[in-house]
């Protein structure tokens, strides 16, 4: 009988993964599993956004910035405090109502903003433009990556699409969209990771 390696997102006897084995296995730096909580989540996660931000633009921002949240702070997650859907559900309506508070004062509704703040506390000031900043270094870091990466990177966490509805798309490989996906993660965390080391070490 084969037996399951950490890289396989099913466990023994081809029992499937718990949401909290996913987590324990990002934050031990596995693609793969960041990938598969993305498949399970990324519907709910940009549904959520939308709802919120009654913006399509501004929901698919929300939305990959939760699961690169995800990735560079899956360490921290304590399942004592709550299921993975709810952490989850926490972080991205946090940054949904930080897009709200970043937006222009016209542009933004007071009833919205209100409806969305009875479910989430609202940040001040400063957080909102840690948000924007936040967004900035996002947009710089994804475009540093090679075309193909960001290609793949778009459809999957701007457009909802799976793997395979990717790899469908491009006409690539499945293994090759996977590569690419992983890849372009991996060089987004190092990257944002590297800024908010210089930031710490100026600070």
């Amino acid at each position: 009988m084969t037996q399951a390696t950490a890289k396989d997102p099913r466990g023994p006897f081809g029992a499937v993964s718990t949401d909290e084995e996913i987590v324990r296995r990002v934050a031990e730096g596995d693609q793969a599993a960041i990938a598969e909580l993305y498949d399970r989540y990324r519907q709910v996660v940009f549904g959520l956004a939308l709802r919120v931000l009654r913006d399509r633009g501004e929901a698919e921002e929300v939305h990959l910035d939760t699961f690169l949240q995800v990735w560079r702070t899956a360490s921290r997650y304590d399942p004592g405090r709550g299921s993975v859907s709810a952490w989850l559900m926490t972080l991205t309506r946090s940054r949904a109502i930080d897009r709200l508070r970043a937006r222009p004062r016209p542009a933004m509704a007071t009833e919205d903003l209100g409806a969305a703040a009875a479910d989430a506390g609202a940040p001040g000031p400063e957080e909102a433009m840690e948000q924007v900043l936040r967004q900035r270094r996002v947009t710089r870091a994804l475009s540093a990556l090679s075309e193909p990466q960001q290609r793949a990177i778009a459809l999957a966490y701007y457009r909802g699409l799976s793997h395979a509805e990717i790899a469908a798309t491009l006409g690539v490989p499945l293994g090759t969209i996977k590569t690419r996906i992983r890849g372009g993660l991996r060089a987004l965390r190092d990257s944002l990771a590297a800024h908010f080391a210089s930031e710490e070490e100026t600070s």
